[in-house]
């Protein structure tokens, strides 16, 4: 499953572990992607949608 969401293409971002003595190692952040059975264009889909566009009313969930 792709860590992207489809309504506003939030995905995995990349940075840094920085230690007390400031010693630097990779990481990244990944968003918090459902998969989640929506209406889109009138059809029922299954679209991966982080869970800031859920809680904001941007998709309308099916039953």
């Amino acid at each position: 499953m792709a860590n992207v969401c489809k309504l506003c293409g939030k995905g995995e971002t990349s940075g840094f572990n920085v230690s007390h003595s400031h010693r630097k190692t990779k990481r990244t952040w990944k968003p918090n992607i459902q998969k989640v059975k929506a209406q889109v264009n009138g059809s029922v889909e299954r679209i991966n949608v982080c869970t800031r566009c859920l809680r904001s009313d941007k998709v309308t969930r099916a039953v």
